[in-house]
């Protein structure tokens, strides 16, 4: 029977979907993930919160400190989170501070996992070198996320900088010791001794052998971390060791509507509405990602 040119074309159309998924399992693993209910939950919200950031500059040319004349006025149509008591828009400065929020987290969570990842993986270079690291990041560990800022701000002095390096440090023992585990794993595996009896080098065994095997660990902590890195800035800023005022962040919102509790409970809660969006978008999207890897 002679097929038909159409047939032809969605055979050849099939045939290259399944050649593709096949040479890049990963990507359409985590494209799945994407998905899911919960990754579709966590994206939509992720992708609505960065769109606001930003754009925030062209939505709000007039920028996050701008006074009106009227100060700690509630909630309404052309001021949806109220006033603050400068007669700033809450929200205008809410939206801004996502924008300084996300920049921080996927700026240092990325970074953290990239060294981390290339930190665990120094035992398969020297035995003796990747328990000194280990060793070094157990020492990490041993500070949590707001005493390790406590130090960063001690040494460097509130503000950006050292909110960066909190979130970054933090992150490195997590992602170096999945990396050390995937290698630990890997190194007695059929394939990988005869790699090495075939004499491939351990810088080929780490590229194409290691590190793929790796990296699902690594990128399910790193979406993790933005969680973590949500609340790190929040809780510094919130003691006024984070972002310093007037720049905006969730956290410096949040510590200066305390104040005003009573008289404009909308000053605490429209920043902390947005701090939980970010935080259950980044939860959502990490289960995603971890539903797909365990489904594998």
């Amino acid at each position: 029977m002679t097929m038909t040119a159409a047939e032809g074309t969605a055979q050849a159309e099939a045939r290259s979907t399944d050649d593709g998924r096949r040479r890049n399992p990963t990507a359409a693993r985590y494209l799945s993930a994407l998905r899911r209910p919960k990754g579709l939950v966590g994206t939509s919200i992720l992708l609505v919160l960065g769109l606001a950031a930003l754009l925030a500059p062209l939505v709000f040319p007039g920028g996050y400190d701008q006074q009106g004349n009227t100060a700690l006025v509630g909630p309404s149509t052309q001021h949806i989170f109220g006033l603050d008591e400068y007669g700033r828009d809450i929200f205008v400065r809410s939206v801004y501070g996502l924008r300084i929020d996300l920049g921080l987290i996927l700026t240092a969570v990325p970074a953290s996992a990239l060294l981390g990842t290339l930190l665990g993986l120094t035992g398969a270079l020297s035995e003796r070198l990747g328990t000194a690291v280990q060793r070094m990041l157990d020492v990490i560990i041993g500070f949590p996320g707001l005493v390790l800022g406590v130090c960063m701000v001690a040494i460097l002095g509130p503000g950006r900088l050292a909110l960066f390096l909190t979130i970054f440090i933090s992150g490195l023992p997590s992602a170096g010791r999945y990396a050390r585990s995937a290698w630990l794993t890997q190194q007695g595996r059929e394939y990988v001794l005869a790699a090495k009896v075939l004499g491939v080098s351990r810088w080929q065994l780490l590229a194409r052998h290691i590190l793929p095997n790796a990296m699902d660990a690594v990128i399910v902590n790193a979406a993790v971390w933005m969680v973590v890195g949500v609340y790190i800035e929040a809780g510094l800023s919130i003691v006024g060791l984070g972002i310093q005022p007037p720049t905006p962040s969730l956290g410096v919102l949040l510590n200066n509507g305390m104040r005003f509790m009573t008289q404009s409970p909308s000053y605490v809660i429209g920043p902390s509405v947005l701090l939980l969006l970010l935080a259950v978008g980044f939860s959502l999207l990490s289960d995603a990602f971890n539903e797909a890897v365990n489904r594998r």
